[in-house]
């Protein structure tokens, strides 16, 4: 995905009030993050559109996805209105076959500013891409206003999932709570700002306050089922292979592909598996100091309930196990995306991963 020189919608999310929009005649939302551009679009039209009232006639959408003819948008933009101070908007979605059919007209759009009181309108675009070496990218970067509606790369989500969360719900986060929103939850910021609201909504007025710590989250994190997936995963790692199997069954009964469970399952065991292979390390090679400190360099959650549970399962498994974990997924990927990819044997080969990961009994004693 490329942007010329963008502003992140992260960053202006963070501090609404203190952003303004200027004067451009085209503004461009791109992106792959849905929830940026809705919060975007929702900014914009309270900055353009202050009164509600006005809302009806001076804000237009368009789906690009339908037959759209270009002079249906360009009109809607350009149409002066004669009692209201509001500034009309014509908002295209899905927009890239627009671009397509009307890049000419969108240049110079680009490159002419908006009236300066307001009477002239703007065209604002909801595209994936817009690559840099168009004219209409140049133009956008130039005159217009470009804004980057995806997560940029070693961004540090839990710190602005904490900042929305107090923002936008009234509810402090505690770091590793953060922290363990991502991990049920990755980085989809619309299902972390409906836990996060189900979370606000039952936490109770007076508590508010408070700063909200970890175990609050897996009650509010996701659906039922994918609340299912993670406790089938908690079982399978702490060597319960009858519970796993159990919910494994109900997931895959409930319509779950047997292969996103597997990917799912991997995000957690490969993490056990690199505090195994940390652990395993000379002294003088990067050894951490303790079982603590390799599982939170492999990436577990540092909140007091996921290292004691990681380390309860990599306990179990011991360290020849835990190391051969990357394998044994491997073995898993590929038989899921060949002879097992559905059924019955789908569910069989994602039990005997479970299985391999089973309690062992203790070795007999010598007499």
């Amino acid at each position: 995905m490329f942007v010329p020189n963008p502003v992140n919608a992260l960053e202006i999310l963070q501090q609404p009030a203190g952003w303004s929009v200027g004067t451009p005649s085209l503004i461009a939302l791109v992106g792959d993050e849905p929830f940026l551009a809705g919060h975007m679009l929702a900014l914009l039209r309270d900055q353009l559109c202050p009164d509600e009232a006005d809302r009806a006639w001076a804000w237009r959408e368009f789906s690009g996805d339908d037959t759209l003819d270009p002079r249906d948008v360009f009109d809607e933009a350009a149409t002066v209105p004669l009692f209201a101070g509001a500034t009309r908007a014509a908002v295209v979605r899905s927009a890239e076959g627009f671009v397509t059919a009307a890049r000419e007209t969108l240049e110079k759009l680009a490159g002419s500013p908006r009236g300066a009181a307001g009477g002239r309108g703007l065209v604002i675009l909801v595209l994936k891409s817009l690559p840099t070496n168009t004219r209409l990218a140049k133009a956008a970067a130039q005159h217009g206003l470009v804004v980057d509606v995806s997560i940029p790369p070693r961004t540090n989500l839990a710190a602005w999932v904490r900042q929305w969360s107090q923002s936008r719900h009234g509810i402090q986060l505690a770091a590793a709570t953060a922290q363990r929103l991502l991990e049920r939850l990755g980085s989809n910021l619309g299902q972390i700002d409906q836990a996060l609201a189900r979370l606000a909504a039952a936490t109770n007025p007076a508590a508010k306050k408070s700063v909200i710590q970890p175990e609050a989250i897996d009650d509010f994190a996701g659906s039922p089922l994918e609340r299912t997936a993670w406790g089938m995963i908690d079982a399978a790692a702490t060597g319960d292979a009858r519970e796993a199997i159990a919910q494994l069954a109900a997931l895959l009964a409930a319509g779950e592909n047997p292969i996103g469970i597997s990917a799912q399952t991997a995000s957690v065991l490969r993490r056990l598996s690199t505090a195994a292979r940390l652990l395993a390390l000379p002294a003088a090679g990067g050894r951490p100091a303790g079982v603590e400190q390799a599982l939170r360099e492999a990436g577990v959650a540092a909140w007091p309930k996921a290292l004691a549970q990681a380390r309860e399962s990599l306990g179990q498994l011991g360290p020849r196990r835990a190391r051969q974990l990357p394998t044994a997924l491997l073995e898993l990927d590929l038989s899921l995306k060949s002879d097992a990819s559905r059924g019955l044997r789908a569910r069989l080969a994602l039990e005997r991963l479970f299985c391999k990961m089973g309690r062992q009994a203790a070795a007999p004693r010598r007499i």
